[in-house]
């Protein structure tokens, strides 16, 4: 039942983001250019960019991105944010971007089927090298990083030529 009402909630999702997808298919673009175009993502694509990620995440792939709104940097202590983004602290800003991300192509379902067959969880290795756990709450797929932080996973599958996007409400942190 939850998988049903997840799947039909991200498909309502997908319906509602300004950024043309197609479930299943690959849309136009690459998953770094698609942050910089949406002004849902200014911050975080100003962090890509103080980061220096910014030709990573145009590379090939494929890659799975679990990418913060701005309404999600919003909940971080306003001075953080704005140290992280100098660049004496580019390689803490890297390893909290990289923990957002998955290598490989991990559309809603896949993460489904992982979390039912992982007893109600399923532990994701980020590109930062650190677990990321993706579990139910309900209706809603959270994140738990390591820090016991959640995150729901508001818009799925926006499938992009290098991988895959999934929108989270809160920034992931790993220790």
């Amino acid at each position: 039942m939850f998988k049903m009402r997840f799947l039909a909630a991200s498909a309502l999702a997908l319906a509602a983001l300004s950024t043309p997808a197609s479930a299943g298919g690959t849309s136009s673009g690459n998953i770094a250019s698609t942050v910089a175009s949406s002004p849902d993502f200014e911050t975080l694509f100003a962090a890509v960019k103080a980061a220096k990620l910014v030709d990573t995440l145009a590379g090939k792939g494929p890659f799975t991105v679990f990418a913060p709104t701005d309404a999600a940097f919003a909940k971080l202590d306003p001075a953080t944010l704005q140290n992280l983004l100098k660049p004496e602290n580019r390689d803490q800003l890297v390893k909290i971007l990289t923990y957002h991300v998955v290598a490989g192509q991990l559309n809603a379902a896949y993460i489904l089927q992982q979390i039912n067959a992982g007893n109600g969880q399923a532990t994701l290795t980020t590109v930062e090298g650190s677990p990321l756990i993706a579990k139910l709450d309900g209706e809603n797929v959270v994140l738990v990083d390591e820090n016991n932080r959640t995150a729901i996973v508001t818009n799925t599958d926006l499938m992009k030529m290098n991988g895959i996007i999934h929108v989270i409400d809160t920034v992931v942190l790993p220790n």
